[in-house]
């Protein structure tokens, strides 16, 4: 079997080839090359008038008037021309007195004249079909049809020519075989021989003919004449073999020129090609045996070069393309197999193999070691000598183990043995992978990660080692392990190690039956050290927090940095709730009355703190939700105080969450309106304004006043949205007051959101200009806790307002931190002053003395003044005669829906107001 192997290997071989379409590919290869080699002329019966580049430039752009087309058949007729043949478009009509022109040349041309006819696809219901387009009948009348097409193959090149082809039951011969004479019906195509030069074609130039150049008419007598483009611009360019392109028209004359000198060239027979093939097999079949490799190959070659010789003269003499594709395949096949035949591919494959790991091996950074049967080192790459020091001439040789530290040393591992590794564990995808200490040759011992693999070799079973040091990894995996549980700041325990910690406390109190506790606790007006000293200072604040907190435990708890400027302790015995309040007391007490160090500085610094125990909760999550519960408390009340949590502190969050839930729906619902409340004035008692006020109509609860649910408004969402709503539906009442006659002043109480969010100067603007209330009738009242917020930004969007015409009034006046500052400052038109001075106020009182100073001081100021909270006739009389001129209170009027309002104030049996008791209704209180 094994002197056949190459035979079968060159079938096996011979055929793939031939399936891949190659043998098309090399005879056409070989076909050109042999043009080229065996040149020759044209006949010179054949001349092409062009119409090229000069001619375009004279004449003009192309296509041409007709009658040129006929000036060129006289021209071409009286210098003697045979036959006249046109590769130019005559499907289409043109100018008629043109086209009779032509008609006219065409008979006068006695029928010498030949008309091209095109081959085309076009679109149709069924599809693409065939289509000719065929010169116009009055031109087709007079003159020979012949068909121009020719067929382009799979590499761009034209290499055959068409006799001439049948449409429609009619033969039209191709031009080419028209101008040669081959007139007969005969379909078909052959090779156009381009050892014919297509420069040695005659030429002149369509305008030359058309000026009747003597020298020109000469060269076209007696001659058969092809007429076409030339320039380039023109487009009508072919590929042919050797790499070159030419006209249209030139394709066609070579090929005439091909039948013209019986060079009409046809392929051999594909008997001829198998027949090349079967020759060589049969001669290496009989020389395989009986010759050495040298001979086979000279022999193969030999045979190529005669062969293909043989077959360049056959073409050059004859019109036969000798096809030697076959043959010269099937003599690379046999070359190939001389080669794979000499070949010992096992060894070859052996040492490919070796060099490649012998590259890989010396190129790997991490340490490769490779050891014999006996577990002695024979492979020692750059990689083990960088991590362990050893030079390759060192180690080779030594056993495997000699890597390891083996020094009894306390701690270390236990030391291995390479040869009592188990053998299939060794051959398993991956290897075994052991972490050991490994020595240095300075001595050094390190962690070193060795992945340790086996394989059967021919002198018994072998073992490699990849080698890793794995100190910075560990020192890496340390640090990282640092960060996920510790503050990188403090050094304290992360959030992370504090709920861990709290979750095994909490199993612990679970089975010992005993308490946890957590303290939380949180830096009082830390912001206000952040902002003014920077928060580098910030940093050192934290740490010595951080310092003074591990001093307070002594080491006995566990503390942790929760976030910014939070810290927790957790404490767990059988009495840690009694411990934690007393630790929470101490700790408060030691920052209050002992600045820390930081830096050069004392810092003086007071801490909040949450306790929270776990027979209160269930979770760690759920302790430290209610530790955070608890300092929010002790935070609302006096700074430097201790909460513990209590249920309550939790029932009253989860009432205020679900109040927020209401109030959502509120909003959806439109559970809101207004009610309003008059403002008299002390003088005469007669209404000078009005203040809207919102009211909840609680589908359950009835009336809602506002200080059960503002609260909560102005700390949610949905603050912005129903403060807009009040302005809105105030000023549209409003507006439809002002349209009844009613000039009305409409007080309207701001949100803190509204000066925190968006736009407020052009909200009111907005709104003023979508109800069409006046904007001098409109008065916003401000506390001074909107005014805390951003007074710079404050400052701005009132001054905006004011330019509208809009009051500025500053509500509940006398209540806050800086009030006469806020009179200075900021452009306020009019201040309230709060009930809590009006409601019991007497004559001789210090409240009068207050009230009295204040309406002094605003009637200096230029500032109006309204007094609330008025609830008696005394105390109406009281501020009249103190120079107050407008109030507000239940003595005048409790706050009531626009109809109750319209009715008993704006109404034409409306009663006056001045200083005489309003009979009280049965409205809720404000």
């Amino acid at each position: 079997m094994k002197e056949y192997r190459p035979h079968l290997f060159a079938l096996c071989a011979l055929v793939a080839v031939l399936l891949t379409g190659l043998p098309d590919g090399m005879q056409n290869a070989l076909v050109d090359l042999r043009f080229h080699w065996f040149p020759r002329a044209a006949s010179g019966d054949i001349v092409v008038v062009a119409i090229d580049s000069p001619s375009i430039e004279q004449i003009g752009v192309w296509p041409w008037p007709r009658r040129l087309h006929a000036e060129l058949i006289e021209k071409l007729e009286s210098a003697g021309a045979n036959d006249i043949a046109f590769d130019v478009d005559f499907s289409t009509p043109s100018d008629p007195a043109f086209d009779q022109a032509l008609v006219d040349a065409l008979q006068r041309s006695g029928g010498s004249v030949v008309l091209p006819s095109f081959k085309q696809l076009v679109d149709t219901e069924n599809g693409k079909t065939t289509h000719v387009n065929r010169p116009l009948p009055q031109f087709g009348k007079h003159a020979w049809p012949a068909i121009v097409n020719v067929a382009v193959e799979t590499d761009g090149l034209v290499r055959r020519y068409p006799l001439g082809e049948t449409f429609d039951g009619t033969f039209l011969p191709s031009m080419g075989a028209v101008l040669a004479g081959a007139h007969e019906a005969k379909e078909g195509s052959f090779w156009i021989d381009y050892s014919i030069r297509s420069e040695s074609v005659p030429s002149v130039s369509y305008v030359d003919v058309l000026r009747g150049d003597p020298a020109v008419a000469k060269r076209l007598k007696n001659k058969k004449v092809i007429v076409g483009g030339t320039a380039l611009e023109l487009g009508d360019r072919f590929g042919i073999p050797n790499g070159r392109a030419i006209s249209g028209v030139l394709l066609q004359a070579l090929a005439a020129e091909s039948i013209l000198q019986g060079r009409t060239l046809r392929p051999s027979s594909q008997l001829v090609r198998l027949g090349g093939a079967t020759l060589v097999a049969l001669l290496m079949v009989v020389l395989w045996c009986r010759s050495s490799a040298i001979v086979r190959v000279a022999v193969l070659v030999g045979l190529a070069i005669v062969a293909e010789l043989g077959a360049a003269l056959l073409q050059a003499k004859f019109p036969i393309i000798l096809d030697a594709s076959y043959f010269h395949l099937a003599i690379a096949a046999y070359l190939v197999a001389i080669v794979l035949d000499e070949i010992d591919f096992r060894d070859l494959l052996g040492r490919i193999a070796e060099k490649r790991f012998q590259r890989i091996a010396m190129s790997l950074g991490d340490g490769l070691v490779c050891a014999d049967r006996n577990g002695l080192i024979t492979v020692w790459n750059p990689g083990a000598v960088a991590i362990l020091g050893y030079e390759p001439e060192e180690m080779t040789g030594q056993p495997l183990e000699r890597i390891c530290a083996v020094d009894g040393s306390p701690g270390r591992r236990v030391p291995f043995s390479l040869l009592r590794l188990p053998h299939a564990a060794l051959q398993l995808p991956g290897g075994k992978v052991m972490e050991i200490d490994g020595r240095r040759k300075n001595g050094e011992v390190f962690p070193l990660e060795a992945c340790f693999s086996g394989w059967q070799a021919t002198d018994g079973f072998h073992y490699g080692a990849i080698l890793r040091d794995i100190s910075v990894r560990k020192r890496e995996a340390e640090r990282i392990r640092y960060l996920a549980e510790y503050d990188t700041l403090t050094g304290l325990a992360n959030r992370n190690t504090l709920h861990a910690q709290l979750c095994a406390k909490l199993s612990q109190a679970r089975a010992e039956r005993c308490e946890v506790a957590l303290l939380v606790i949180g830096l009082d007006k830390f912001q206000q050290i952040n902002d003014m000293l920077g928060h580098a200072y910030g940093d050192q604040v934290l740490c010595a927090a951080a310092e003074r907190l591990r001093a307070v435990i002594e080491g006995t708890e566990l503390v942790a940095r929760l976030s910014g400027d939070e810290f927790a302790i957790v404490i767990g015995s059988v009495d840690a709730a009694e411990r934690a309040t007393a630790l929470a007391e101490w700790t408060a007490m030691t920052f209050s009355e002992v600045p820390l160090s930081v830096g050069l500085r004392r810092q003086a610094l007071r801490v909040s703190v949450g306790i929270a125990v776990f027979q209160d909760c269930a979770t760690a999550d759920e302790l430290l939700g209610n530790a955070h519960l608890a300092l929010s408390r002790a935070k609302a009340g006096r700074r430097g105080g201790c909460v513990l949590f209590e249920r309550g502190i939790r029932e009253e969050l989860e009432a205020r969450l679900t109040l927020e839930a209401e109030l959502g729906r509120a909003v959806e619902r439109n559970e809101f309106e207004l009610f309003y409340q008059p403002q008299v004035s002390l003088i005469d008692g007669g209404l000078v304004g009005v203040e809207a006020l919102i009211r909840w109509r609680h589908p359950d609860r009835g009336l809602v006043l506002p200080a059960d649910f503002m609260p909560v408004v102005n700390a949610s969402p949905i603050s912005d949205g129903i403060a807009v709503w009040v302005m809105e539906t105030a000023c549209r009442q409003g507006r439809r007051w002002q349209q009844q006659g009613h000039n009305v002043r409409l007080g309207v109480n701001l949100s803190p959101s509204q000066l925190q969010s968006g736009d407020l100067a052009a909200t009111v603007g907005r709104v003023l200009r979508d109800t069409g209330f006046a904007p001098s009738l409109l008065e916003l009242e401000v506390t001074e806790d909107i005014l805390l917020v951003d007074d710079e930004k404050a400052l701005e969007i009132f001054g905006r307002i004011q330019n509208l015409g809009v009051r500025i009034v500053l509500d509940d006046f006398g209540t806050g931190y800086a009030s006469l500052s806020y009179l200075k400052k900021f452009p306020i038109d009019g201040l309230k002053i709060d009930k809590s001075f009006v409601r019991e106020l007497q004559a001789g009182s210090h409240d009068a003395a207050i009230v009295g100073s204040t309406i002094g001081l605003s009637r200096q100021l230029g500032l109006t003044v309204i007094a609330e909270g008025i609830e008696e006739h005394a105390t109406a009389q009281l501020l009249a005669s103190i120079g107050c001129k407008e109030g507000q209170g239940y003595y005048f009027g409790y706050p009531v829906p626009v109809a109750e309002f319209e009715q008993r104030f704006l109404s034409n049996d409306a009663c006056t107001t001045a200083l005489v008791p309003v009979t009280k209704l049965a409205s809720t209180a404000a």
